[in-house]
């Protein structure tokens, strides 16, 4: 690991005169190079415009002292360098134009020089990270009497820098959602914090909901921000836990040592330790079995565990990001989850809606699934107006029921834009696609149920007694009764949402006392 210097030039505490005299005085910028257990290999030099006489004898000393250093100078262009917004400005471009690799280098800013405006601003883009190291300061200090400047710190009031904040994040957001210009409220505020909480956290985050919501592309747009900004060197490492079984499970987690069962010839390193500096996406995490789960509990909190079959703890430093479909608070209660686990991953969570609940957002998704196609095909594909106007009438209609979400739209449009001759998708390819979505989701459609009456079962005497509003919820019930198979299976429709937050659950017996009260029962309804 080759260290890598980054500093102002000190118009002050670097200038020791011009003649020999200045070999006697010390430099900080020279002194950095003259350390024996800190070697430099690369030295990023900033300097004013107005120092260049102190910056050419200050690189040919740096040469005769270190003639293996490289050095980059980058000169800062400010009218004023005392002003807080100019000066942050020019180092954050310096900032953001770098190449860091924090893998093969240890980066070190040095705050020893400059103006204190100098000194804040390295400071400040240190701890957010656009600088990838640690602060180094030199001695011995010089202390000086001068004029002072007060700095206000709250960025905000700087309508540059404020600017750059703004289009940092928007730039952030618009990775996270693939380029996409969603339109769903609810999901574009979702987004927004997660881009903070990515940046700011390193704590697990929980993404939930439906296959095919997209909880796999944001993890790898989370990882490839948090990459961006230096916050991982590791690399992203994916597994879908309803993949894993058994002694299998373990091993491939955790790892195992040789003979730790029937088969490991070979030790193995395991996903966790893969995952070293990087971030774990554990898909499906709902899936893992009790023990599992204990020994990733353990992991997350003293990035520790013991590989399979092993009496020696490693070590890992991962994030992580989980992924479920299912309610693990529902799992908690049925014993198939442990609560401390929940509890440990439950920090952030957030709850990606389906494409049927965020159905505005169709429209700018098929634009991006047409462009990653022409990206790959090499060729432009799109369809036709007619063609366009038929397929958004059926996507939007409730006859589309896009039950795997966005993989189902990428199907589909890939299906389609395979088929195009010319670039175009015509009015009869749609309707192919259009035949072809109906008979896969065929299947998945609710068995209609004739039209049910009250008449069939009450009487004009009880009719009469009982409002319009009990009506309407009794003939609703009814039709749920006549398509379900059994008493109990009618009381999991009709009461999904309340039957969870009961420790007990007993369906079928609501809704048996529910029809008694109108003199009717469930082998009644079916019977008729």
């Amino acid at each position: 690991m080759g260290n890598v210097v980054i500093g102002m030039l000190g118009s002050r505490l670097d200038h020791g005169g011009l003649g020999k005299r200045r070999w006697n005085q010390w430099r900080p910028s020279l002194g950095l190079l003259q350390q024996p257990d800190f070697p430099v290999e690369e030295f990023i030099l900033m300097y004013l415009p107005g120092d260049q006489v102190l910056l050419d004898l200050t690189l040919a000393d740096m040469a005769e002292v270190s003639p293996s250093t490289r050095i980059k100078t980058f000169p800062i262009e400010c009218e004023d360098a005392w002003d807080f917004e100019q000066v942050y400005s020019q180092i954050h471009d310096l900032a953001v134009s770098q190449e860091f690799d924090a893998e093969k280098h240890d980066y070190f800013v040095n705050i020893t020089t400059g103006t204190h405006v100098v000194q804040i601003c390295l400071y400040l883009l240190t701890e957010a990270h656009y600088f990838p190291g640690k602060l180094l300061q030199a001695s011995p200090a010089v202390e000086r009497r001068g004029t002072y400047h007060v700095i206000d710190l709250d960025l905000s009031r700087y309508d540059q820098i404020a600017s750059r904040f703004a289009k940092e994040t928007d730039d952030a957001v618009t990775h996270l959602k693939s380029g996409i210009q969603t339109r769903n409220k609810a999901f574009n505020e979702l987004i927004l914090q997660l881009e903070q909480v990515s940046i700011k956290s390193t704590a697990p985050i929980l993404l939930n909901g439906p296959t095919g919501a997209g909880k796999s592309q944001l993890a790898k747009r989370i990882y490839e921000l948090k990459k961006q900004r230096s916050q991982l060197t590791g690399k992203l490492v994916e597994v879908n836990c309803a993949t894993l079984r058994g002694d299998n499970a373990m091993s491939a987690l955790f790892g195992h040592v040789k003979g730790a069962f029937t088969g490991a010839l070979n030790a193995r390193t395991g996903l966790l330790r893969e995952a070293h500096q990087g971030l774990l996406f554990l898909d499906e995490i709902g899936e893992l079995g009790l023990d599992e789960q204990a020994m990733l509990l353990r992991a997350i909190e003293d990035k520790i565990f013991m590989p399979f079959g092993g009496d020696q703890a490693v070590s890992s430093d991962f994030q992580l990001i989980a992924g479920t479909h299912r309610d693990l608070f529902v799992q908690v209660r049925q014993g198939l989850f442990r609560e401390d686990l929940l509890a440990r991953i439950n920090l952030w969570t957030y709850e990606l809606p389906s494409l049927k609940n965020r159905i505005e957002d169709l429209e700018p998704n098929i634009e991006h699934e047409l462009q990653n196609f022409t990206r790959k095909a090499g060729y432009k594909v799109n369809f036709n107006k007619a063609a366009r106007e038929n397929y958004l009438k059926f996507a939007y209609s409730l006859d589309a029921l896009w039950r795997a979400n966005f993989r189902d739209l990428n199907s589909s449009i890939t299906r389609m834009a395979t088929l195009a001759t010319g670039g175009r998708i015509t009015e009869e390819i749609v309707q192919g696609e259009i035949t072809r979505l109906r008979s896969a989701w065929g299947g998945f459609q609710s068995k209609p149920v004739a039209n049910t009456t009250l008449e069939e079962y009450l009487s004009p005497e009880q009719l009469d007694k009982i409002d319009l509003f009990d009506r309407m919820q009794l003939c609703e019930v009814i039709k749920i009764c006549k398509a379900s198979k059994s008493l109990a299976e009618a009381g999991r429709v009709l009461f999904h949402v309340s039957r969870d937050k009961k420790s007990s659950t007993n369906d079928s017996h609501r809704v048996k006392q529910y029809l008694q009260k109108f003199g009717l029962t469930f082998q009644i309804i079916t019977a008729t």
